[in-house]
């Protein structure tokens, strides 16, 4: 964690508010913007001001920290251009807050009122929309319509009581096609102001984006609306995407939020769980049924709930069959089938040294180490005990282990198998022929 009050200091920032607060706004002091540039998730942090809170771990990113103000909560974003590591190997040049894309989790308490200052230090102007909230209309952040956009050098600040706790997004709504499909986003998660209202042992967080990468590139197409080759949770992709550590035994929270173009039908290998809340609130538990797999829809929050019992490495992921590879190639040809001789014979007369690919199904390519064009990832990657997982995109691994300690959130690395309990090649003779079915006494051939 870096300050940037030296970098603000020194700049042009003015402070102009989104809405008249108390008519004190002009005065107001801007707080520090810490900044965190590792794609790592941090761990969570419990406020050492304000009432307490099971702090969120958020995939692959952080919490903004903020500052009490005679009973305010202060919190700074800075909206900026942003390098992000989609996954070693590819880093996106994108747009978001506080060094990274999406930006930080913005955490709170019901109850609260709190200050969020937003620098604008993009190319063009800005705003923040806080999705799913219930605040003032001059706070809710659409530009030309509640507040005027942030110019680019500006500072916006908003303020406003967090009404209802819950899960919610934070994303411009200025020019929001390009922002957007820049990275602009983040999460907001607001406690219970009572502790023990459906408490839990580990809570997690992310939102979920999506990317169209030419090979080679680093710059997304922000007009793209259908042809997506890069699915993320929090901007990363398998194997670039951490595992989510859970204690035998805990109770776990998974709060996911959609800001692509299309649903995700999210799936839990291993367990049932219940929707527990939506960035529209929480759900009774006398509506809650079991699933295994729940469907986040384009601009909605899904949380689910879980008591982890069976221990394990647990895929977690999206159950489009797409989403879970990385930079695909939607116009490949189908070729299983063909035979691979004939083929790569055909292949090199009209392009020496090319490689016929996919005669067999597209698993060879999670061994191969072909050369790729330079920040490109491979469609399929990611190794485990067992051999190449073969998958991309929006998968990673809840981990629950036994031996792991209360709050330690470090991967515990994979899953050893108790004796009995793996599947494994087995024992046939491959020689003997496979018992032929009765022929049925009411079968009759016809011509």
């Amino acid at each position: 964690m870096i300050s940037r009050r030296n970098f603000l200091a020194g700049s042009a920032v003015t402070l102009v508010s989104a809405a008249a607060v108390s008519g004190r706004s002009e005065a107001m002091a801007i707080p520090e913007a810490p900044t965190y540039t590792s794609p790592a998730m941090r761990q969570p942090v419990a406020p050492t001001e304000g009432a307490p809170y099971r702090p969120v771990a958020t995939l692959n990113g952080w919490t903004l920290p903020f500052k009490m103000k005679n009973g305010v909560k202060e919190f700074h974003l800075v909206a900026e251009e942003v390098e992000r590591e989609i996954a070693p190997g590819m880093i996106a040049k994108l747009w978001g807050y506080n060094g990274q894309s999406p930006g930080p989790t913005i955490e709170a308490v019901e109850g609260d009122r709190v200050r969020i200052f937003v620098t604008n230090m993009l190319p063009e102007h800005t705003t923040v929309h806080w999705h799913g909230m219930i605040l003032p209309n001059g706070m809710d952040g659409v530009g030309g319509l509640t507040q005027p956009h942030i110019p680019v050098g500006k500072t916006f600040v908003y303020e406003f009581e967090l009404t209802k706790s819950g899960t919610f997004m934070y994303h411009p709504h200025s020019d929001e096609m390009v922002q957007i499909a820049m990275g602009m986003m983040g999460t907001i998660v607001v406690h219970p102001k009572d502790p023990t209202f459906r408490p839990v042992d580990r809570d997690f967080v992310f939102v979920m984006s999506a990317y169209r990468f030419d090979p080679g590139t680093s710059l997304p197409h922000v007009n793209e609306m259908t042809d997506f080759n890069i699915w993320t949770f929090n901007a990363r992709v398998f194997p670039g995407i951490d595992a989510l550590p859970v204690r035998l035994g805990d109770k776990v929270r998974i709060r996911i939020g959609n800001l692509t173009m299309t649903n995700h039908p999210i799936h839990l290998h291993g367990y049932h769980f219940a929707v527990s809340c939506t960035d529209g609130g929480w759900v009774p538990e006398t509506a809650q049924w079991p699933e295994t797999t729940t469907d986040v829809p384009v601009g909605a929050v899904r949380a689910v709930d879980f008591v982890a019992d069976a221990p394990g490495d647990w895929a977690f992921h999206c159950h489009k069959s797409h989403h879970t590879m990385n930079a695909m190639g939607h116009q490949v040809v189908n070729r299983i089938g063909l035979p691979q001789r004939q083929l790569s014979q055909a292949l090199n007369v009209s392009a020496p040294g090319a490689m016929a690919m996919g005669t067999d199904g597209m698993a060879d390519m999670g061994m191969m180490s072909m050369p790729l064009p330079h920040n490109t990832l491979p469609m399929m990657t990611g190794t485990g005990p067992f051999g190449p997982i073969e998958m991309g995109g929006m998968f990673t691994v809840v981990k629950v282990r036994e031996d792991l300690a209360p709050g330690d959130y470090r991967d515990p690395g994979w899953y050893k198998h108790p004796p009995g309990t793996l599947a494994q090649l087995a024992d046939v003779d491959p020689g003997a022929a496979p018992m032929a079915p009765a022929a049925s006494q009411n079968h009759k051939h016809h011509n």
